[in-house]
């Protein structure tokens, strides 16, 4: 399969409009919800996508933050 050109790319801009937004990992596919965090990788609940550390990576494959799609705007 291959993806569109530039679909890992997200721009701050989108980030940052929509700190809930949902975001989909490229690779197994597993989402990312900010109103849930990550209990694996010990991330609460409330922790938007652009304040994830900088080493964190998927909870389901391991992949990194650049590996993960902007999935819609979330529950703004």
């Amino acid at each position: 399969m291959r993806f569109p050109e530039g679909s890992f790319e997200r721009t701050a801009r989108e980030v940052a409009a929509a700190p809930l937004a949902l975001f989909e990992c490229g690779v197994c596919w597993q989402v990312y919800d900010p109103t849930e965090g990550d209990v694996i990788n010990q991330i609460p609940a409330g922790t938007a996508f652009a304040d994830l550390p900088e080493h964190w990576c998927c909870p389901g494959c391991e992949a990194a933050k650049e590996r993960f799609l902007l999935l819609d705007d979330g529950h703004d």
